[in-house]
């Protein structure tokens, strides 16, 4: 599994991917919070980052897609899964290796992103004048968040040889479980199935991490996810390997 993580972020480094990746979100989310002016905090006139933890999510739901679209789909493509399969490797190392990988680039991208909130705590009047508690809830959401959307990733590699498909599959499945479910459940309005539909959207579990209570049922479901998504890739590669 080591072997399979050093190699998947060297890969990562000694291409442009990373570093596009990191520049195109840090850019996007920096004009969102600090230029435009719908959403800059300085217009704003609050010490808050709401904005910032509102737009993330829409930014990671494609940014994240797009790296984890290579992770198998390339091995397959370019016919190096076949040997990684004769290795004295086990599915779960391979599979959690890469899982980890994508997840480890992604957290590295949100790294700096924490001077917003230097930034913020040192403009508010007075001084640290921000609800930290809540900007770590939400961190943490946004954290757990993108690992679902990576697991979410890896799984639609899994699927075929085309990198582009597997793009749309992980955009299609991360759009729809963290916008469409909710949207349904809204639209049934009321009753036990509205619930339901609710509380398993991401967009429920991520806000209400953001609200500064750390729920364990919030961040268990989290995890499951990326559970069922890695398991759901560890049957694919198992039926590969035959």
């Amino acid at each position: 599994m080591l072997a399979i993580f050093r190699k998947e972020v060297g890969s990562f480094f000694n291409s442009l991917i990373a570093y596009v990746v990191m520049g195109v979100f840090l850019v996007a989310i920096g004009l969102i919070v600090w230029v435009f002016p719908e959403s800059n905090i300085l217009d704003y006139g609050y010490a808050d980052l709401g904005a910032f933890f509102r737009l993330a999510p829409y930014v990671l739901i494609f940014l994240i897609p797009a790296i984890t679209m290579r992770s198998i789909a390339d091995e397959m493509r370019s016919g190096t899964l076949e040997l990684l399969l004769t290795k004295p490797i086990s599915n779960l190392d391979l599979v959690i290796g890469k899982f980890l990988a994508n997840w480890a680039l992604v957290l590295l991208t949100l790294l700096p992103t924490l001077i917003y909130y230097y930034s913020v705590y040192k403009l508010g009047n007075p001084e640290g004048n921000i609800d930290t508690a809540a900007v770590v809830g939400s961190y943490l959401g946004l954290a757990l968040l993108s690992g679902v959307i990576v697991a979410m990733g890896i799984w639609a590699s899994s699927l075929n040889d085309n990198q582009i498909v597997a793009f749309i599959i992980g955009v299609f499945l991360a759009f729809v479980w963290y916008v469409g479910i909710g949207a349904i459940s809204q639209l049934l309005g009321t009753g036990a199935l509205a619930e339901l539909l609710s509380w398993t959207a991401l967009d429920e579990q991520y806000l209400s991490l953001g609200k500064g209570l750390v729920d364990s049922r919030n961040v268990i479901y989290l995890f499951s996810l990326i559970t069922f998504f890695l398991f759901l890739t560890l049957t694919r590669i198992a039926a590969l390997r035959k």
